[in-house]
């Protein structure tokens, strides 16, 4: 390409320019010179008569008396080939060059833009990247789209007894049903979810299990990474320890990826497991949000019973414990597949009813229906508790980018000003307003482009984090974050529409800079004109807006989470240490359960430090639950309510009021009538709040016994922070057992509660080491059924200060380009009298002007969009007053604050020197 440095310092020689400004020059037209060249080469002029006529430009002296002669292309345009394209792509790459070069000069302004798109794209492509990875992924196996879950559906009744994960669809004799039945998959298996100690004695370390039927590999068309996997023929009935198949990173983690494994042992709950097999790297399983480490053929679930005595669950007809997943025949529809299953339900659900569902109960069993669900991505509790959240989280982000992107423009803007005397220079040498924009563009592209990159590296960052944080120590999530084609897609589609944001609106308007004021000794150019000034005014307004939207939606969701954490929950939260011990390896026959029980419990009471203990089945917020029918003799039948199994003392350890009669005691003999304590609850809804002392009811599943009232407590929560407290009746250990050969006690301590752990050690493993110990702190447990909720004030409170610093920032810098503009008309009013308050308050009016009208479109727009988040709140409306009222004070007060210093600034302008400039 030719060097046209030489022949534009011969022609602006006479122009007499500091070394300063003519190096400028020379790179401006330099780069306009190669940009003319190559359109002219596009335009179909030879290279020979391109090179002629911009000599010509140069040399015939037009420059030099104000550049004022206008040179045109006219050649026709030829048809675009090949050729053209290349030089048109060469053209680009040169704005490119041309662009960096520029960015290169201004590092505080590049550095400044980067950031703020980087922290705008980050932040957008973090929340899609785990939308991506929860709700959108395809499973890692063979032609996912395929595959279909097999569930009860339409039913708003469904179902009745117990439940043992998010994903139990279908009970041990549904599935048998199912199998045998179906006619619209090829293949189909049932699997079922875990936690097993795979250690031996002492505090237990669990691992995530799947129970699997023999089909489940073959319908996933998985294959084996060493070994093999599990087939029909190691899951049959009564199969005991079976083979067990490891996960490849739990192969990694717990055995270093040894490749000796397989054939070796595995011991889950004191019972050795032959490793057979290992799964590739890529399979986690089918729950999103959740790895497994091992699989076990289903038929070894009786292994696994704390209850010897007890039935099997697969031969248990009320427990829900299974779901299942098929692979369609070629030529079956997802539609057709559910027609198949609608059509044999009827039989299929009279042949499986429980026998001991009351009528009720049996009504509702008999109207299910089958159907097929698409399970392409998989299944995930994780998907059901935030995909709400998480599409509330993007709109957010995608305004914070909004915002970053308007105070970018104004930057834009501000540098299309300080490069009038350029956009002029290569207006009167024929370059046309498009190519100009083109230029523009292309380092708005580059930034962008830059931004976006940033921004991608930030958000493999924060998708980690955001994982992290939603990990708990009982629960860690686990998600495939690595960037697909849809991640991929989303950022390049951000990086262009940001480009197009915060870039075109500046690049069209200083194309229409007029070049003969532009290019006249101090004028300010037409981009300092009413139509500059107005874009910037709006860019302001919308800033506002937007931020009052966010800050308000921050202040929601910071105060609910707040109302959540500050309840009274109804018992003390603090200083209280769940013990779970797991006794079914000591084999004790069902009378001396008690007895144990008993002793083990006076023993942790014993312990130094330990100020109450005792026993519970149903911890609060568990997510574990014991529902029955009760009969209330001359009321209702049939009423539903929470049980709980408790020994005397749990609330004085709790720290729950007794209100009326009495707690548990040792008196309370299995041979003695039953007892029962009831919450505050249960006495409105029975006995409308009346004390119930002395009252009876029967429980509908063995009415010959009745229940006396012998004590009533304060309503305390149960499943969750949200609930109205339901009615509870507290039943005790001392009249009855349980049914596991296991014992979940609460102990309180004003001790460091970790500093307890070793010593409940060694006060079980005296009584029997063979004991499995497992240990969580209550609050934790509580706070970490909390963290949806914390997410969404955590990151909805960083939005919402990120769009508000962003939003003071603009404010600052117009009102900063105000007093620039006005420095003259500053100037003249000071002359003419008036003092530092007036100027002042003129520029602290100008910004409450557009303060104003930014609220009042923001209160418009957070009032339209107030219903979006209304089921995540608690204890507030989407439309609070008050929560409103303190978003816009906020935004006035730091609004104004951002303008006062601009407004000192204005005051204390010399008028004598302000006239001058004039």
């Amino acid at each position: 390409m030719h060097d046209w440095s030489k022949e534009i310092e011969k022609a602006i020689t006479p122009l007499n320019l500091s070394a300063a400004r003519e190096a400028e020059v020379v790179e401006e037209l330099g780069q306009h010179l190669s940009d003319r060249y190559e359109d002219l080469l596009i335009s179909g002029v030879s290279e020979e008569q391109a090179r002629q006529i911009l000599k010509q430009d140069l040399t015939d002296g037009k420059l030099v008396a104000g550049l004022k002669a206008t040179l045109r292309e006219t050649s026709v345009p030829i048809p675009i080939g090949r050729e053209k394209q290349e030089r048109l792509l060469a053209g680009i790459w040169n704005d490119l060059q041309y662009g960096a070069r520029l960015l290169s000069r201004s590092p505080g302004f590049a550095i400044v833009a980067i950031l703020s798109l980087a922290l705008g794209i980050g932040a957008n492509t973090t929340i899609f990247q785990l939308l991506d990875a929860v709700r959108l992924r395809m499973l890692p196996v063979k032609k996912p789209e395929q595959l279909a879950r097999v569930a009860i559906v339409n039913s708003p009744h469904c179902c009745s007894g117990d439940f043992y994960s998010s994903n139990s669809d279908l009970t041990g004799d549904l599935w048998k049903s199912v199998h045998d039945r179906q006619q619209g998959f090829s293949a189909i298996a049932a699997w079922a979810d875990t936690r097993i100690n795979v250690g031996a004695g002492g505090e237990a370390h669990y691992a995530n299990a799947l129970l699997v039927s023999g089909d489940f590999f073959h319908v996933l068309e998985i294959q084996p990474f060493a070994g093999r996997l599990i087939s029909p023929a190691d899951d049959y009935r009564g199969c005991g320890v079976q083979g067990a198949v490891l996960s490849y990173p739990f192969w990694q983690r717990e055995f270093g990826g040894r490749p000796g494994v397989v054939g070796g042992k595995l011991l889950l709950n004191g019972h050795p497991f032959q490793i057979i097999g290992i799964t590739p790297a890529s399979f986690y399983g089918l729950e999103v949000g959740q790895n497994f480490d091992a699989a076990l053929p289903l038929c070894s679930e009786p292994v696994f019973s704390t209850n010897p005595n007890r039935p099997s669950l697969m031969d248990s007809p009320a427990v829900w414990w299974l779901a299942a997943i098929g692979r369609l025949k070629p030529g079956w529809t997802l539609e057709r597949a559910s027609s198949q299953l609608d059509a044999i339900s009827p039989g299929i659900f009279a042949a499986t009813l429980p026998a001991g569902y009351d009528a009720a109960a049996k009504k509702d069993y008999l109207t299910f229906h089958l159907g097929a669900l698409p399970s392409a991505t998989g299944v995930s509790a994780l998907r059901k508790d935030y995909d709400s959240p998480l599409w509330i989280l993007l709109a957010m982000s995608g305004l914070v980018l909004l915002i970053a992107c308007a105070n970018l423009a104004n930057l834009m803007l501000a540098r299309a000003s300080a490069r009038q005397r350029e956009m002029a220079l290569r207006l009167t040498l024929g370059a046309s307003r498009k190519r100009l924009i083109r230029q523009l563009l292309a380092e708005s592209l580059l930034l962008a482009t830059l931004g976006m990159l940033a921004g991608v590296g930030l958000a493999q960052i924060m998708s980690r984090a955001l994982v992290a944080f939603l990990s708990t120590q009982q629960n860690p999530v686990f998600v495939e974050l690595t960037p697909d084609w849809r991640v991929l897609g989303f950022v390049a589609g951000l990086a262009i529409l940001t480009c197009i944001l915060f870039g075109l609106a500046p690049a069209i308007q200083a194309s229409q800079t007029e070049p003969g004021v532009a290019l006249k000794a101090g004028a300010r150019g037409t981009t300092a004109g009413r139509n500059h000034f107005l874009l910037r005014r709006i860019f302001v307004i919308s800033q506002v807006a937007l931020s009052l939207v966010l800050l308000t939606a921050a202040l929601l969701f910071v105060r609910s989470f707040r109302n959540i954490v500050t309840l009274n929950a109804g018992f003390q939260q603090d200083h209280i240490l769940i013990a779970d011990f797991e006794f079914a390896a000591l084999m004790l026959p069902p009378k001396n359960q008690m007895i144990f029980k008993q002793a083990l419990l006076s023993r942790i009471e014993a312990i130094p430090g330990i100020n109450s203990a005792a026993e519970v089945q149903m911890i609060p917020m568990s997510q574990s639950g014991w529902d029955s029918n009760i009969d209330i003799p001359g009321g209702a039948e049939q009423q539903d309510v929470t049980l709980n199994r408790i020994s005397p003392g749990y609330f004085q350890t709790m720290e729950t009021p007794l209100l009326a009669g009495r707690d548990f005691d040792h008196t309370d003999l299995p041979a003695a009538p039953r007892k029962a304590i009831v919450n505050q609850a249960f006495a409105r809804k029975f006995y409308g709040g009346a004390n119930p002392v002395g009252k009876v009811f029967h429980d509908s599943d063995a009415p010959a016994k009745p229940y006396e009232i012998v004590g009533m407590v304060k309503d305390s929560k149960f499943h969750d922070m949200r609930e109205d407290p339901p009615p509870t009746v507290y039943v005790s250990f001392t009249q009855s057992n349980g049914p596991e050969q296991r014992s979940t006690l609460v102990i309180r301590s004003e001790e460091s509660l970790d500093s307890l752990i070793p010593s409940i050690n060694r006060a079980a493993n005296q009584i029997n080491p063979s004991m499995e110990i497992g240990y969580t702190v209550l609050k934790t447990q509580i706070r970490e059924g909390l963290l949806r909720e914390r997410l969404m004030a955590t990151l909805s409170g960083f939005f919402g200060a990120l769009a508000t610093i962003l939003a003071v920032i603009g404010i600052y810098g117009v009102i900063s380009y105000v007093v620039l503009q006005r420095r003259n008309e500053i100037g003249v009013r000071m002359a003419l009298g008036a003092d530092r308050t007036r100027i002042v308050r003129m520029v602290l009016g100008d910004a409450a002007i557009l303060i104003s009208i930014g609220v009042l479109t923001g209160t418009a727009m957070t009032i339209a969009s107030g219903n979006a988040a209304a089921a995540m709140l608690y204890g507030l409306k989407p439309r609070d007053p008050g929560t409103l009222a303190a978003a816009i004070a906020g935004i006035a007060v730091v609004g104004v604050a951002a303008s006062f210093m601009p407004a000192l600034r204005a005051a204390n302008i010399h008028p004598v020197a302000a006239l001058r400039e004039e």
